[in-house]
């Protein structure tokens, strides 16, 4: 595993304290397929398999390998309960989990151990953590809830070593994702009210420049699509969610 020491970098806050209470506490319900995770459950099929093709893409490894991470480390930012963190292992990597709330790394932790899963999980700030560099860095559904968003994307493209791969998705603003995923998803229960502040989604296009503030160059971009007869799936739709992978210039 990566070094566990733990030392200060940065005092930048980028987390805001009510988001981190807010998802930690979700933290004992994140398991639950049915539960108030319910569209995370769904929508973690489709990230990983868009992950796993940039993993072989990336590193052009066997794309019959079952564990196409072996030999590497990951991180995952904003890790939740481990619903990603977990995938990850399975494939391989030496996975280390962050979440703002210790509640949620908490659970990761016991549910890990009990799925007999390796994976650190360490609760705080990443700006704040002497976690060294990885080869993946994933980031899901993080970046609509970060204050400073681009210190938050610094300090992800510091965790990236030489050669590596970061991989985020996030809602794009448009009327659409207002629609679907603050509005008709907190009305209908599918989310948590909440869960979604639709001023702090960020656009493909200013995503892409705050990756490039920080030394990354966008590398694949696609859409997070629903329909009735697909599902969510990954689709050249990007005005509801859209995921990318980036890589040092």
């Amino acid at each position: 595993m990566p070094d566990a020491t733990v030392t200060s970098e940065t005092n930048s806050a980028t987390i805001r304290p009510e988001e981190a209470a807010h998802f930690g506490k979700l933290a004992r319900d994140w398991w639950d397929p049915k539960g108030s995770s319910a569209m995370l459950h769904k929508l973690n099929p489709v990230r990983l398999g868009f992950i796993r093709d940039a993993i072989d893409m990336h590193w052009a490894g066997d794309v019959e390998s079952i564990k196409p991470l072996a030999g590497k480390t990951a991180l995952d930012v904003g890790c939740g309960a481990g619903l990603l963190c977990e995938p990850l292992a399975r494939l391989g990597g030496e996975v280390t989990g962050v979440d703002a709330a210790p509640e949620n790394t908490q659970v990761a932790a016991l549910h890990a151990e009990g799925a007999g899963l390796d994976i650190r999980y360490v609760p705080g700030e990443l700006g704040t953590l002497g976690l060294g560099q990885f080869d993946l860095v994933t980031c899901m559904e993080v970046i609509e809830h970060v204050s400073d968003k681009a210190a938050f994307l610094a300090a992800l493209t510091a965790r990236l070593a030489s050669g590596g791969l970061l991989i985020m998705s996030t809602p794009n603003r448009t009327l659409k994702s207002r629609a679907l995923l603050v509005e008709g998803a907190e009305a209908l229960g599918a989310v948590p009210k909440g869960t979604h502040h639709w001023e702090d989604f960020v656009t493909p296009e200013e995503l892409t420049d705050l990756l490039e503030a920080t030394g990354l160059e966008v590398t694949q971009m696609k859409g997070i699509a629903f329909s009735p007869v697909k599902s969510l799936h990954v689709s050249d739709d990007m005005s509801l969610n859209y995921i990318l992978t980036a890589r040092r210039r």
